[in-house]
């Protein structure tokens, strides 16, 4: 496995030059006056989690529009990076510029460019524009509650990503038509007789809203601004024509941030100190757990293992109730083995999908300077990790008395994959009707589904071949003809409530990162601590493994020998709180009201759902399997 984190970097960088791209290795320097580009990213809201792309709404235009190349990340991200008319000399102030302006008349906004402005308004859409590839962000200084002298109150500085593209207030709609850019460099340390080089470490702008009349613009589109707060707000009326002047200014500060730690603002908007606390809370689980196990289960285990192996007690034995009497059950193969093999087999697939991203974005490999480079990743991984998805399903089935390997391994690489398509080419169809940025172009689902049946089906096929050929698993103890019968069980060992019993410590373990990673994909925050989210992954598998030997373990003492499914249905019972908790989260976190975004949210909740399902259940199966021969080759069966 060492080849693989290389391999995929080479993968990456033949896709997209910038996909893998450690913070602080390739800068770019500007000398005096050197144009520095201002490229806009896209529109978003997290009331309708639709994106748009800039010129979706009648900004100034240059005179030829530019989109980037993007990679499939960025592509499926909404992402549509346009070049602007804003002109930004390096180290050069502009008190005041308009856009657009022929011959110093103003813009006009028509009835429909106007009714569609002021519905991006009172929907809550930000803009986002990027400079040096570095996110533009607002300033906020918000004031701490504390006692004493007003003057003396500490400010706390926060940053929002973009900038808001208007505001309400009693009934009318204001836009945003004034931006003052203030831009960071870092004066760069040369020697003598060289002229500096500078590097740009922070991209802030002010949004401002200025009526039309208190501009005063020239010929040359410069402008002078009102001084102080004396001018009133540019009103947009939906229901007429609207006049105004898009304008803007720049300055430039000198910023001791070095270049390779300028995304520290971005990145550290978050307290780190709750992430601690909930990696602690997660030992805590872990180590609960854990005395679940040794002191319950194997003080019992070796108490029953010394009991049943006493030669002259077999008669006593047999009488009594336990695991030992379904030992000519416990491996007959279950219903439909074809199935089950083929989710566990997806589920091996994510498993190793999410392990290596973790891992080499916790190495920096994925800064979020690299945009869509995460999501590329995952992709081309999952694709890749079809091979041992195959390889393990295939021996799984062959140890379940399958035949038709052929038929198993299009059932591993169509099930999972299919219904995930499945979902999202039906929310795609409704974004597309939407006119969203979001909507994947035809060519990329055409991609993908070249990808899918060109690159994982085939490997999911080789892997399943060599999975099936190979010695099945060793079970200790032979299959009765006669399958045994089950005595009546208690209410406690309902599926239903196994499931509730069994998903609430790992959910536990990892509820406060599942908090930050709904406000990443949720409200356009970045999430970049894949330290801590590596260290709660590893926790996640050990108390999920733990929790699937326990309730495996009760199953058999219960006479009830069918555990294949169960034992994997509950291993996945945290993916109902995870559910559970995405209600919670879009009834009290999510301003959505309006029926497409909450479509939108609903069914990617369900794709979200559905993978930690199959990962959790995937990862307690395996346990419990193991767990399961373990504990039968331990005892003497005649």
């Amino acid at each position: 496995m060492d080849w693989l984190p290389w391999s995929l970097m080479l993968l990456s960088l033949a896709c997209d030059s910038h996909a893998f791209y450690v913070p602080g290795v390739a800068p770019i320097n500007f000398h005096q006056n050197d144009p520095v580009e201002i490229k806009a990213v896209k529109l978003t809201s997290s009331r309708t989690q639709l994106p748009y792309e800039y010129y979706s709404l009648p900004f100034c235009q240059p005179s030829k529009i530019t989109y980037k190349a993007e990679n499939l990340g960025e592509v499926l991200r909404g992402d549509r990076i346009v070049n602007t008319p804003f002109q930004v000399l390096m180290n050069s102030e502009k008190k005041c510029e308009v856009l657009c302006s022929q011959s110093n008349k103003p813009v006009t906004l028509t009835v429909e460019q106007s009714r569609l402005v002021a519905e991006r308004i009172t929907e809550d859409y930000y803009v986002h524009l990027i400079a040096d590839n570095l996110p533009v962000a607002t300033r906020l200084e918000l004031y701490s509650n504390r006692e004493g002298d007003d003057k003396k109150k500490e400010k706390d500085v926060q940053f929002e990503h973009g900038y808001r593209l208007g505001f309400t207030d009693v009934n009318k709609i204001y836009l945003h038509n004034h931006l003052s850019f203030i831009l960071y460099y870092h004066r760069e340390d040369l020697e003598e007789d060289q002229e500096h080089t500078y590097r740009v470490v922070r991209f802030e702008v002010i949004p401002q809203s200025i009526r039309l009349e208190d501009i005063k613009a020239d010929e040359k589109s410069s402008c002078t601004l009102p001084e102080g707060t004396s001018s009133s707000p540019q009103e947009i009326d939906p229901t007429k024509e609207n006049q105004l002047y898009f304008t803007y200014s720049v300055h430039w500060e000198e910023s001791d941030i070095k270049w390779a730690s300028r995304w520290d603002t971005y990145l550290t908007m978050s307290d780190v100190q709750i992430h601690w606390f909930s990696i602690i809370n997660s030992v805590v689980v872990v180590f609960f757990l854990s005395g679940i196990l040794s002191m319950i289960i194997i003080r019992t285990l070796r108490k029953d293992i010394a009991n049943y192996n006493k030669e002259d007690d077999i008669e006593d034995t047999m009488e009594e109730s336990g695991w030992k009497l379904v030992h000519g059950d416990v491996f007959r193969p279950p219903q439909y083995p074809m199935i089950l093999s083929s989710l566990l087999g997806s589920g091996i697939q994510l498993f190793c999908m999410i392990l290596i991203v973790i891992f080499v974005a916790m190495l920096g490999m994925l800064s979020p300077s690299s945009r869509g480079a995460l999501m590329t990743t995952a992709c081309f991984l999952f694709m890749f990790m079809g091979v041992f998805g195959g390889f393990s399903a295939g021996r799984l089935y062959r140890t379940l008395k399958g035949h038709r390997w052929k038929k198993g391994a299009f059932c591993t690489a169509t099930l999972y994959p299919g219904v995930v398509f499945g979902i999202c080419f039906v929310l795609n169809c409704f974004i597309w009707g939407k006119h969203s940025s979001g909507a994947v172009p035809f060519p990329t689902m055409v991609a993908l589904l070249c990808m899918w049946f060109g690159i994982s089906l085939p490997l999911v096929y080789l892997g399943y071949y060599f999975g099936f050929r190979k010695q099945p698993y060793d079970n200790p103890v032979r299959t009765n003809q006669i399958p045994r019968q089950i005595p009546e069980q208690r209410w406690y060992m309902n599926r239903f409530v196994g499931i509730l019993m069994a998903g609430i410590l790992p959910f536990g373990a990892m509820f406060i990162e599942l908090f930050f990673i709904f406000s990443a994909i949720w409200e356009n925050q970045f999430y970049y601590l894949f330290g801590f989210l590596f260290l709660v992954f590893i926790i996640l598998v050990v108390s999920c493994s733990q929790i699937s030997i326990v309730m495996v373990y009760f199953q058999l003492c219960a006479e009830d020998y069918r555990w294949w499914w169960r034992n994997f249905l509950v291993s996945g019972g945290s993916a109902f709180y995870v559910l559970v908790y995405a209600i919670f989260y879009f009834v009290n976190k999510l301003d959505i009201v309006e029926f497409i975004p909450s479509l939108l949210y609903f069914g990617y909740t369900a794709l979200m759902v559905l993978s930690f399902w199959l990962l959790t259940g995937t990862i307690g199966f395996y346990a419990a399997y193991m767990f399961v021969r373990k504990i039968y080759a331990a005892v003497k069966i005649d």
